[in-house]
């Protein structure tokens, strides 16, 4: 079971980190995060099934952050290679993705994303925000 959503900034990636941390009843395999000019994409996938309540639960959680997201052949192709055990540096480099986080939700990766992208540029743009 998995789901890939959009959102619009880095707070609401967080959110769903926290989320994730809180709800143990959420079996968590892995969650990937990507960063694109437009905002951002969270794909969360599971060890096994949600029972169709938590399913539900889980995804009225999502949709009020962000939407569901249909991804085209590239980042389909650069997700698939990170579940097959490429590492996010040689799937950055041959889909032209920014990987951010690959493995267990984990804040500090994309705390550290934020703040270097910001660093580099001078200024926070709104998808970091």
């Amino acid at each position: 079971m998995e789901y890939l959503y959009s959102l619009s900034n880095a707070s609401l990636v967080l959110r769903i980190v926290e989320h994730l941390h809180n709800a143990s009843w959420v079996p968590v395999r892995f969650m990937t995060v990507i960063h694109r000019l437009d905002g951002w994409l969270v794909r969360i996938k599971l060890e096994r099934p949600l029972s169709p309540l938590q399913d539900g639960n889980l995804r009225a959680f999502l949709n009020e952050l962000g939407i569901p997201y249909l991804p085209e052949v590239r980042i389909q192709r650069g997700l698939w290679d990170l579940e097959q055990g490429q590492s996010p540096i040689e799937t950055m480099r041959r889909y032209q993705i920014a990987v951010v986080s690959h493995g267990k939700p984990d804040r500090t990766e994309i705390d550290a994303f934020r703040q270097q992208f910001v660093q580099g540029l001078g200024y926070c743009p709104e998808t970091l925000s």
